[in-house]
């Protein structure tokens, strides 16, 4: 007998015996459900023969009998019934444990996310892609799905989307392709640090989706809930089908702000801040800009995040700000690392380095942010140095500047699609998907182990478009990326050190050293990064204009 926990009150198992209630009472459950018909199998023992000892023990039973294959909607309904009646926690129990769980899950449809429901049954090892349309449709079967097909459907209408339709368009024009995503605007991010640092204006980073989408795709305004990959097909809320002849999933990926105690109720308050949200980056430049004295921490939560250089450059910024206004001498700048390096490609470390003695910043690495309170203007981190016990820290700050916790997206993690540790699972070189060969993906949150940068999705999304070409051609990979990402590290108004690099960190610069040599710091490289890069976003990247970004071809061994 194997108990899987799907709730605090509900676990489920595969077949229990008579013989196992003394185990299943000293496991804390007051009833059980029987999900099991009678007769099933020659070796299984009767409902009634398991209600007359459970009974001895004290323990309630219901027997509600699934036949395998058949739950039906009003299955699920009197199973919760039974839920809400009887004393918890409760054990329920069929052949393997699947029946009961599809039962738990079409019943919990409308109560709890669809992710949240993936992910416990999928925790407990149990696979609800079968019943996943039934599950968004509110535990209802579905009577009309009203499915729409396209050639290429691309899930996030964020860089990398947006480029991939673009550059899809440009090879193929008579392509059919949807791009799904819910959000009524798109935002250069990149822009929200040089926000944080008082060079750029917010509205400089941001414009309506509905003037982005390459003309001649279909934008389908709608969030996504589950994928289908077995029947070419992606649910989205309400339960609507979208039919795929090839798949590019790119949504990009989510800040767990939630995962902070007390983060959430102070952000935007109490000196509290992020350059990691638009909203939030004018905030930022008001504290660095009004501070005078006292204390201010950086925080970099684990990897891997979006653009790992961005916590340290908010830091630098602030510190050029203060030693402008010559109040640099009366603060203490405090950098918070949950990883023990400044940076992960030691090319570009002395350069950073030099700025970190300029801002006499203190690199306290190890340190990982878990909780604030915001009024109180204190901040505690888990200290975990190598073979060391974990040492809470507590920490007092005037302001505080905080990059949030990082994953792949809900409905991303619990899907098929997913590695173990929750991302699109993808060939590094190809950036096809290693089980399901009609699905790729690019940007944030695929698995290749590069940079998380908008500069690296420039380059993968040609890489992309040639390869779906290529396949729908009826031929092997055209294109292979090389892992490369740019970090543009602004270490003070004027000068940047543009980090270059690619899978291993083997450096990839894009210009000859006596242009801009990416391990010192450059005004050449500030230069592209305010007034080149932002139009080459715009004008370049999202309209399908491949500049310095063609596709390296595969080569034939």
């Amino acid at each position: 007998m194997k108990i899987r926990s799907l709730t605090a009150g509900l676990s489920v198992s595969e077949q229990i015996l008579p013989s196992d209630m003394q185990a299943i009472k000293d496991a804390g459950f007051r009833s059980i459900i029987c999900n099991r018909p009678d007769g099933e199998g020659a070796d299984q023992p009767t409902c009634d023969e398991i209600a007359k000892e459970a009974a001895k023990h004290g323990i309630e039973v219901a027997y509600l009998p699934i036949v395998a294959g058949k739950v039906t909607d009003d299955n699920a309904t009197d199973f919760n019934k039974i839920l809400t009646e009887q004393p918890g926690p409760t054990l329920a129990y069929c052949r393997t444990g699947t029946r009961s769980a599809t039962l738990w899950s079409l019943g919990q449809a409308g109560q709890k996310s669809v992710a949240d429901i993936l992910a416990a049954t999928k925790a407990a090892g149990y696979d609800m892609g079968g019943v996943v349309r039934r599950i968004v449709n509110g535990g209802k079967t579905p009577t009309d799905t009203g499915d729409a097909s396209f050639d290429v459907v691309i899930v996030g209408a964020g860089a990398g989307g947006i480029a991939a339709a673009a550059s899809l368009k440009g090879r193929k024009p008579n392509l059919k392709i949807a791009v799904i995503d819910p959000a009524d605007v798109h935002y250069y991010q990149p822009g929200w640090t040089m926000v944080g640092g008082g060079i750029f204006e917010p509205q400089q980073t941001s414009r309506t989706m509905g003037s982005l989408i390459p003309r001649g795709v279909h934008w389908i305004k709608s969030a996504v809930a589950a994928f289908e990959p077995e029947n070419n097909a992606v649910v989205l809320d309400g339960c609507r089908v979208v039919k795929y002849g090839r798949l590019i999933v790119c949504p990009g990926l989510k800040l767990d702000w939630n995962k902070i105690e007390g983060l959430v109720e102070t952000l935007g308050h109490n000196g509290v801040t992020s350059n990691y949200r638009y909203d939030l980056a004018p905030y930022t430049w008001e504290l660095v800009n009004g501070m005078k004295e006292g204390r201010a921490i950086f925080t970099q939560p684990p990897m891997p995040i979006k653009c790992a250089g961005a916590p340290q450059k908010a830091m630098y910024l602030s510190g050029d700000a203060w030693f402008r206004r010559g109040v640099l001498k009366d603060i203490d700048i405090q950098f918070n690392n949950a990883g023990g390096v400044l940076f992960g490609v030691k090319d570009y470390v002395p350069a950073l380095m030099e700025y970190v003695q300029k801002y006499d910043a203190n690199l306290n690495f190890f340190h990982n942010l878990v909780a604030v309170d915001g009024p109180a203007k204190k901040a505690w981190f888990d200290v975990a140095k190598p073979d060391a016990p974990v040492e809470r820290v507590e920490m007092e700050f005037d302001m505080m500047h905080v990059c949030p916790p990082q994953s792949a997206p809900d409905f991303i993690r619990v899907s098929p699609l997913a590695d173990a540790a929750g991302w699109v699972d993808v060939d590094q070189a190809t950036l096809r998907h290693k089980t399901y060969d009609n699905v790729w993906s690019l940007g944030d949150v695929m698995n290749a182990p590069n940079a998380k940068t908008a500069a690296a999705a420039r380059i993968q999304a040609p890489v992309v478009a040639e390869n779906i070409v290529a396949d729908i051609d009826g031929k092997a990979p055209a294109a292979q990326y090389n892992g490369y990402g740019s970090c543009p590290l602004t270490v003070e108004r004027g000068k940047i050190v543009l980090a270059e690099f690619g899978y291993g960190g083997t450096m990839l610069p894009s210009f000859p050293k006596f242009i801009v040599d990416g391990t010192k710091p450059s005004r050449a490289a500030w230069f592209l990064k305010e007034k080149m890069l932002p139009p080459v976003y715009w004008m370049g990247m999202l309209k399908g204009r491949e500049w310095m970004a063609k596709p390296e071809k595969v080569t034939v061994k």
